[in-house]
């Protein structure tokens, strides 16, 4: 047999990289999944509780096949709808993003926000992001986008704002206790002490379950959700790396969380999904979102996600 020309050989990896950026671009960043986990957190005993987690819409005018697909998710009927942030990028995407979270917003919700919610995305050097901060600090005109009157519209819809707050409520016969942060990404994060009057734990009731929201989970954020004894904690922003290698995972997670848990159910500080002696760590969701910067319409072997949680009882320990 011939062995291929150097031509040939340069030709076919041409070939494949085009191939590779029509997919990318083309298929992959359409083709949304909903993953499905199952997290044993409750009081031993409990009836199941089903959380969906939304993360990273990064909605513009016009994304009708995402919105459509958000709203197709209110027929899985959770119990409570958690929402981390970054849910648009153009300054016009008010109506589609309503329209997309309508069905939601009558289920009991609550929500952070994310960098993007805050002012619009714009072109960066994409080699940035593989610095070990990424964060890009030098002073730029940012167009700032609507956020008050998009946390107004949550609010107002009977959603739970935990931006540096405390707060609790009840679901399907449950009393969930909850802390979240304001994004950070930004360094806007400040972690709200526990023991207040807005601590549910604090009041002599009963809470079945204790949840930290954030949308960028670094390891401080993480580390503080952790030493407060939540059970379980939600997060996006990584985009699950956004760009992966096929049987490697992530390359970059734009944050100082490890690449192994840049999308996923994981532990925290330890792994906890397969190992049993992870069980002083907290369950870790990391969402790797539905939508990714106007500037970088690109997915690779990381699929656009919704994640729904279906928490259980803990086993008994007799």
């Amino acid at each position: 047999m011939t062995p291929p020309t150097p031509a040939r050989t340069l030709g076919a990896l041409a070939l494949a990289g085009a191939s590779a950026v029509a997919w990318a671009t083309l298929v992959e960043v359409r083709w949304y999944a909903l993953r499905e986990v199952t997290v044993p957190v409750l009081p031993v005993g409990q009836e199941p509780l089903r959380i969906l987690h939304l993360a990273d819409l990064h909605l513009t005018p016009g994304q009708r096949r995402k919105i459509d697909w958000v709203r197709d998710l209110a027929s899985l009927d959770a119990d409570l709808v958690v929402d981390t942030g970054d849910n648009w990028a153009h300054l016009d995407a008010m109506p589609a993003l309503l329209e997309a979270l309508e069905p939601h917003l009558a289920k009991p919700g609550a929500f952070v926000m994310g960098s993007n919610d805050y002012v619009a995305p714009m072109f960066r050097n994409p080699a940035r992001y593989l610095l070990r901060d990424a964060r890009d600090r030098r002073p730029v005109e940012s167009t700032h986008m609507p956020w008050r009157e998009l946390a107004a519209r949550f609010t107002g819809a009977g959603w739970t704002d935990l931006t540096n707050r405390r707060s609790a409520i009840d679901v399907a016969g449950r009393r969930i206790s909850l802390v979240g942060v304001d994004d950070a990404h930004l360094d806007l994060d400040r972690f709200p002490a526990a023991g207040g009057s807005d601590d549910a734990r604090t009041d002599h009731g009963t809470v079945d379950l204790h949840v930290g929201v954030t949308h960028a989970p670094y390891r401080r954020i993480l580390d503080a959700m952790h030493d407060d004894g939540t059970d379980l904690i939600l997060a996006g922003h990584t985009h699950g790396g956004q760009l992966a290698l096929p049987f490697y995972g992530a390359l970059v997670t734009n944050c100082d969380l490890d690449t192994q848990r840049a999308k996923g159910l994981h532990g925290w500080p330890g792994p906890r999904p397969d190992d049993p002696g992870g069980a002083d760590s907290t369950w870790l969701n990391v969402s790797a979102g539905l939508g990714t910067s106007p500037y970088a319409p690109v997915r690779f072997a990381c699929r656009p996600e919704a994640t729904l949680l279906t928490l259980i009882a803990r086993p008994s320990e007799t």
